[in-house]
């Protein structure tokens, strides 16, 4: 019977490409099992077979305890020191002691439930393996033959033992997936589960739509051409920003491919969803002119401040700037990483105009200035006080209409303006500082504090009278923390009350 158990493992471990120890580990917990069902399965198994033989050796067992521990919840399987070092005297607490106890035949139920543990830990074992083979593959393109479909999602045989799942989420809106048809989609995460999909693909990755290109152009892949930012309405339209590392290569051109067959072999691909291939440039602003393709862009102007852009087009262009549903100009600013607004020619320049008044009204007021040097200072590119009283005197006397007895007056008064600005700046958080009875309350640290009185909880009192969702909506904690720093801040109160009810009484009396 052990030569018989030898060639089992053997068998098992050729077949199934499992190491032959993972399948010695899963006989000796099969025949602990039947040990354990024949003596009583309170009790603590252990097996070991003779890796050259097959012979085995059965053993009881219990974990060691310390003598004054009260951990103790198992008494068949756990032994406090002075009981443990009766069985075994070099016992030592947290190991094991134990002693031979018969050993059951692998019969027909030991060997039942060893086929049953074999194939758990088989099956374990090869899903540890597709991970460990997987696991540098993540966002790498993958095909393979789908499997079956259902609501879930779509599951695809990557070849052995492998098997990849896209989620619903992940596949193209409508897109006809049948058994059998072969697909290709990006590993994004490989989890290691004992149970379920363990390889999760996407087709509706923006980095998938790149992967496509660098199979279908192979200027890309030799780094000829970068593909260097991607936005997908995944099924319907996308945008790639291309450049080229070699002069002599048109980026563009080399991605739409003769007479589209490139760009049309990714666009089959992904259910026909249609690409522009958008030429990159250093310059933000040209960047954005390109990405709006198709649409037309008249004029743009850039507010470095709020990382975004306005965007003037004709008025019979402006549903194909903004595309159907917002998709054009939605995918522009994905694509670009700017805010953009577009707008026709008219309203642009009513929005500029509008801008360049309210901006002169600043500066007639803070510089006391009339409206003609207010507009000079605007139509010059000043957009701030602080640009007027720092740049280069040369830059404002070089404006056509200011000497340099101007010049000087302005920068003089735009920096009185600041000055004035910032000592009425350190004025408010002198008044905002927290006071001293604060830090008195239990729990409180500089950081808080100061956050607090940021927003008007300036003592101990102030604190004290709040309510949970009034200190919430102050400071970022939890509605358990707000509330045992409100009960902190009171607790002076309940002092005081105490203190005073025995002054009371003998008044009374």
């Amino acid at each position: 019977m052990s030569k018989e158990m030898l060639m089992v493992i053997d068998a098992v471990s050729n077949e199934k490409g499992v190491d032959r120890e993972i399948i010695f580990e899963a006989m000796e917990a099969a025949l602990a099992s039947a040990t354990r069902k024949r003596h009583g399965d309170d009790i603590d198994v252990r097996v070991a077979i003779d890796r050259e033989s097959g012979e085995y050796d059965t053993f009881r067992r219990w974990k060691v305890f310390a003598d004054e521990s009260t951990e103790l919840e198992e008494p068949e399987r756990e032994l406090r020191m002075i009981d443990a070092v009766d069985v075994d005297p070099g016992a030592e607490i947290d190991g094991f002691v134990e002693v031979p106890i018969e050993s059951v035949e692998f019969g027909r139920i030991a060997a039942q439930t060893a086929k049953q543990v074999i194939v758990q830990r088989v099956r374990e074992a090869e899903r540890a393996k597709i991970v460990e083979e997987y696991e540098d593959r993540v966002d790498e393109m993958l095909s393979g033959i789908v499997k079956r479909v259902d609501r879930n999602g779509v599951y695809v045989d990557l070849g052995g033992t492998a098997e990849g799942f896209i989620p619903r989420e992940h596949m193209l809106p409508r897109e006809p997936v049948r058994q059998h048809d072969r697909i290709k989609a990006r590993l994004i995460e490989v989890r290691s589960e004992p149970r379920g999909p363990q390889l999760f693909m996407s087709r509706t990755a923006p980095e998938f739509l790149v992967d496509l290109f660098r199979l279908e152009v192979p200027e890309v892949g030799q780094d000829l051409i970068e593909i260097l930012a991607a936005a997908r309405d995944p099924g319907l339209r996308a945008k790639i920003a291309v450049k080229s590392n070699d002069s002599r290569i048109d980026p563009v051109g080399a991605c739409v491919g003769m007479r589209g067959s490139r760009v049309q072999a990714v666009s089959n691909e992904l259910a026909g969803e249609r690409v522009d291939i958008i030429l990159h440039d250093e310059n933000a602003a040209q960047f954005v002119v390109n990405a709006m393709s198709p649409a037309e862009v008249v004029s743009i102007v850039v507010d470095e401040d709020k990382h975004s852009m306005d965007i003037a087009v004709d008025e019979d262009k402006l549903s194909q700037a903004i595309g159907r549903g917002g998709q054009n100009i939605r995918l522009a600013s994905e694509l670009t990483g700017w805010e953009l607004n577009v707008m026709t020619e008219a309203d642009a320049e009513a929005k500029s105009e509008a801008e360049m008044r309210e901006l002169s009204e600043v500066f007639m007021k803070q510089l006391d200035v009339d409206s003609e040097v207010a507009m000079i200072l605007v139509q010059e590119g000043f957009s701030s006080i602080e640009e007027i009283a720092y740049v280069p005197a040369s830059e404002l006397v070089a404006i056509e209409e200011f000497d340099e007895d101007v010049v000087d007056e302005l920068r003089s008064r735009a920096r009185d303006v600041l000055l004035t600005q910032a000592i009425a700046s350190e004025e408010v958080i002198e008044q905002a500082a927290p006071a001293a009875d604060l830090f008195d309350v239990e729990g409180m640290d500089e950081a808080l504090a100061a956050t607090l009185a940021a927003g008007g909880i300036v003592t101990r009192d102030d604190l004290a009278e709040q309510a949970t969702d009034d200190l919430l909506e102050v400071v970022e904690m939890s509605e358990e923390d707000a509330g045992k720093l409100i009960m902190a801040a009171r607790a002076h109160w309940f002092e005081e009350a105490e203190e005073a009810a025995p002054a009371e009484q003998e008044q009374a009396g």
